[in-house]
């Protein structure tokens, strides 16, 4: 469409309306000078208005996905992958992620931060699908760490309002499980080591389960529980030649990392099979340990629930007689009685037993072994001479008045002659 006027640069007539991507310009034909450029229009309520907007606010910039969200979509989409997760799956993570970048609260965080958005997008959808996926494990594989990806989580959640239920350890001593090699017949593992798939994890659930009941499991990071379990589990199924199998080679044999607090796990469910085995009467004769109570785990979870009740009681046995004599007078409490002192005497390697013939009460590791506590500093010199006796000065009583009338009556002391 041709125009009137004269080009600035060559003199010449022939200028031209050009619509260049939406964008009309007024154009020379013959040097191709531009002299005059036009305003974008959306395709939003702007263009059935006929507004002109700048271009950061235009169609183009819009339809356009920036190098952040591009590069968060790559790594849900690299996540999911790896960790063969279903498309379902994905695409809500995918759909997190879009929603998240939009909100203020994710424009200005560092970038290290934003790289960890679509790990907690995808770690999200997996928790509210009931897909078992612990953080250490997103984690892991992005190189990031726990502290800085459980905040960047935490405000994931609370800035999108989700729903994300907690993740349970049944789902993740299933999928923990999976990984180990020794389910899996390998050359490289000894026949004796291998174990069916579905015997360790039934055994190890068993075991889990105990650990919850005697607060071995609350507070604590999971996965060092569910090795010990598992530990446990597989020795107990044919003890004969995995009892001298300690538990740093089982790790290496089941190509699973050894947690280090695993070895406190362990310990502490041996303490509890023993106080367990010290109350079955056909295991009195035997002087059991740490490493032979493995070969009755079975008879123990078999009747856990009676075993816990008698082995860990919050009365003490070491009563006086006067109540003794009062609380067993039928032949039943008599014989009761007689089964803690039998159990307590039966078994001296249960290692739950406590000076004075009493039971250990069912409590929380942490309230049984404390941690040690800071030592009070010692007073000095001055805060030593102090008896609480000392006359308070007129400039420091007012700071222990409150009412008016201690106040008045303060006032008249002083006018006393």
């Amino acid at each position: 469409m041709a125009a009137r006027g004269r080009c600035p640069e060559c003199g010449s007539e022939s200028l031209v309306e050009d619509a260049h991507y939406a964008q009309q310009q007024l154009v020379c034909a013959a040097c191709g000078c531009v002299l005059s450029e036009g305003l974008l229009t959306t395709t939003y309520t702007d263009e059935e208005h006929l507004r002109e907007v700048a271009y950061s606010q235009s169609t183009g910039q819009k339809e356009q996905l920036s190098r952040c969200l591009q590069r968060g979509i790559r790594r849900v989409q690299d996540l999911c992958k790896v960790l063969q997760l279903p498309a379902v799956i994905e695409e809500t993570a995918v759909s997190y992620l879009q929603r998240a970048l939009q909100l203020p609260a994710f424009h200005l965080v560092s970038l290290e931060k934003k790289e960890l958005l679509g790990g907690c997008c995808v770690l999200v959808t997996c928790r509210q699908h009931r897909w078992p996926l612990s953080m250490g494990t997103v984690c892991s594989l992005l190189y990031a760490k726990q502290e800085l990806f459980a905040g960047v989580f935490l405000s994931l959640q609370r800035e999108l309002e989700l729903s994300v239920p907690a993740l349970s350890l049944a789902d993740l001593v299933t999928t923990h499980l999976s990984s180990f090699q020794l389910v899996q017949p390998t050359a490289n593992i000894p026949t004796a080591f291998l174990e069916d798939k579905e015997k360790l994890v039934a055994r190890t659930m068993a075991m889990v389960e105990l650990a919850g009941e005697t607060w071995l499991v609350t507070g604590r990071h999971p996965v060092p529980v569910v090795v010990a379990a598992a530990f446990l589990a597989w020795q107990s199924l044919r003890p004969g030649p995995r009892l001298s199998c300690p538990l740093a080679r089982f790790c290496r044999l089941a190509g699973v990392q050894l947690p280090p607090p695993a070895h406190l796990r362990l310990r502490e469910l041996q303490d509890v099979l023993l106080a367990m085995a010290s109350q079955l009467s056909w295991l009195r004769g035997f002087r059991l340990d740490r490493r032979t109570v493995v070969k009755h785990i079975g008879e123990l979870l078999q009747h856990r629930l009676l075993l816990l009740k008698r082995a860990f009681s919050q009365q003490d046995t070491a009563l006086d007689k006067d109540s003794v004599s009062q609380g067993c007078q039928d032949g039943q409490g008599q014989q009761d009685t007689a089964l803690g002192k039998d159990s307590q005497q039966g078994s001296p390697s249960a290692g739950q037993q406590q000076r004075g013939g009493t039971l250990r009460p069912l409590l929380p590791p942490c309230l049984i072994h404390p941690r040690k506590r800071l030592q009070a500093a010692a007073p000095s010199a001055a805060g030593a001479a102090l008896t609480g006796d000392e006359p308070i000065s007129d400039s420091e009583i007012e700071q222990y008045l409150r009412s008016p009338e201690e106040i008045r009556a303060f006032s008249r002391a002083k006018a006393w002659p």
